[in-house]
């Protein structure tokens, strides 16, 4: 039996992959068979992971972005075309979040930031390029999302809106393109190592009391996200659209 758990000869874009959980997607698709872009805001940041790649016989390609930027989103899809010929695979992974505190004290500018970058560049990316998708009949989105998008918080408030907002973005985006066969799902994690939510587990203390209340009792690792990524990506999940993948842990049903 041929295994559905591949991406062979597809070429997938992974924003925000330079590290961390983008880093683990890239990875990962890469092992499965994808032709890859690595994408952050300065390309030599992406160097190392494309170098690894390619040293393991994987294809990855480096093409800075910007997210926030609308010209830098057009070249990244632009650029991608003119290296592999087509996109398959888009994942949304690049995000914000300039402000840690309460919803009361958020600056109208923090807020349009964390919009703009988190939700807007995402419909962006996916106005691009799940067009060309359906002119095949087949592509598949991955916007990666948080548990910030289900739970209240009472510090990463904006944050938290603009990940429930992805929810609904990919509901919307696989309402209107699921009758050309292009599947849109979101991923949640919950904590994950990362540089990026290094504030919420690097003090000892915040983070006995996380996995205290976590029926895991730890938190992720960006290696335990990528195939997440990658299966929702893959014939393995064929039918499944609009969907919002949740992997925490189980803190946020305990």
């Amino acid at each position: 039996m041929t295994t559905p758990f591949h991406l062979t000869g597809k070429v997938a874009v992974i924003t925000g992959s330079s590290r961390g959980i983008g880093r683990a997607i890239a990875e990962t698709m890469a092992s499965l068979g994808a032709k890859v872009v690595i994408s952050s805001r300065k390309a030599e940041t992406c160097e190392e992971v494309a170098k690894a790649i390619n040293a393991k016989g994987g294809e990855a390609a480096i093409i800075p972005c910007n997210i926030s930027r609308k010209a830098e989103v057009e070249a990244l899809v632009a650029k991608t075309r003119e290296t592999f010929g087509r996109i398959d695979i888009l994942v949304c992974n690049a995000a914000v979040n300039p402000v840690y505190g309460p919803l009361a004290n958020l600056p109208d500018e923090a807020f349009d930031k964390v919009m703009g970058s988190n939700v807007k560049s995402n419909l962006w990316l996916c106005n691009l390029v799940i067009p060309e998708m359906a002119a095949r009949g087949d592509g598949a989105v991955v916007i990666v999302s948080s548990i910030a998008g289900i739970r209240g918080t009472g510090v990463l408030g904006a944050y938290g809106i603009s990940k429930a907002a992805d929810f609904a973005l990919a509901r919307n985006l696989a309402v209107e393109w699921g009758p050309k066969n292009v599947r849109v799902n979101c991923i949640a994690p919950g904590l994950v190592k990362t540089d990026f939510a290094k504030a919420l587990w690097e003090d000892p203390a915040n983070l006995a009391a996380r996995n205290a209340q976590t029926p895991l009792r730890r938190i992720g690792e960006p290696h335990e996200i990528g195939p997440v990524a990658a299966f929702l990506a893959s014939p393995a999940a064929s039918f499944i659209t609009g969907q919002v993948i949740v992997a925490d842990g189980g803190v946020t049903i305990a």
